[in-house]
C-alpha cells in the first residue's frame, strides 16, 4: 500500500510530531545455491538452560507479571544462582528477577510476602508487558 507522503509535521503549541514516509524496500531474490543454508541455531541464554513448570499456578496465587517488556533473567549474572526458587518464602521488595530492556536492568520485586509456587519464564526468553512470570502463594 503506498500513501504518498514524503513528510508530514504537525505542531500545536509546543507539540511537534513529524513524520517521513520509510524508504523503499527492494525485494532480493536468493539463488538456489545459497538457499540451501539455513539460519544458524540461536544462541542459548547468557544465564545458561531453565525450562518453566509444566502446570499453571493455582487460581487462589498472585501472579508476579512484567511491567515491561524486555529479556527475563533469573540471576545477576551467568553463573549465579536464581534470585529464588521455587518453594522459596518471599517478603515484599525481594529481588525475584531481572527484566533487562534497552540496556538497562530493571529489578522485579515481590510486592506480596508468599512462597514461589512456579517459575513461569524460561531464562534469557523474551517477555511481554504484563506477562506472568511467577507465581506466589500469599501468607
Amino acid at each position: 500500500m503506498e500513501s504518498g507522503i514524503e513528510e508530514l509535521e504537525i505542531q500545536r503549541g509546543e507539540d511537534r510530531v513529524r513524520i517521513k514516509r520509510a524508504p523503499t524496500v527492494q525485494e532480493v531474490t536468493v539463488p538456489a545455491a545459497h538457499a540451501a543454508y539455513s539460519a544458524p541455531a540461536p544462541a542459548p541464554a547468557p544465564h545458561g538452560p531453565s525450562v518453566p513448570p509444566a502446570k499453571p499456578p493455582e487460581p487462589s496465587h498472585s501472579l508476579v507479571k512484567s511491567p515491561i517488556v524486555g529479556t527475563f533473567f533469573e540471576s545477576a549474572s551467568p553463573g549465579s544462582p536464581p534470585f529464588v526458587a521455587i518453594g522459596e518464602t518471599v517478603q515484599p521488595g525481594k529481588v525475584l528477577c531481572i527484566i533487562e530492556s534497552m540496556k538497562l536492568m530493571n529489578e522485579i520485586e515481590a510486592d506480596i510476602a508468599g512462597v514461589i509456587t512456579a517459575k513461569l519464564v524460561a531464562n534469557g526468553q523474551p517477555v511481554e508487558y504484563g506477562e506472568a512470570l511467577f507465581g506466589i502463594r500469599p501468607l
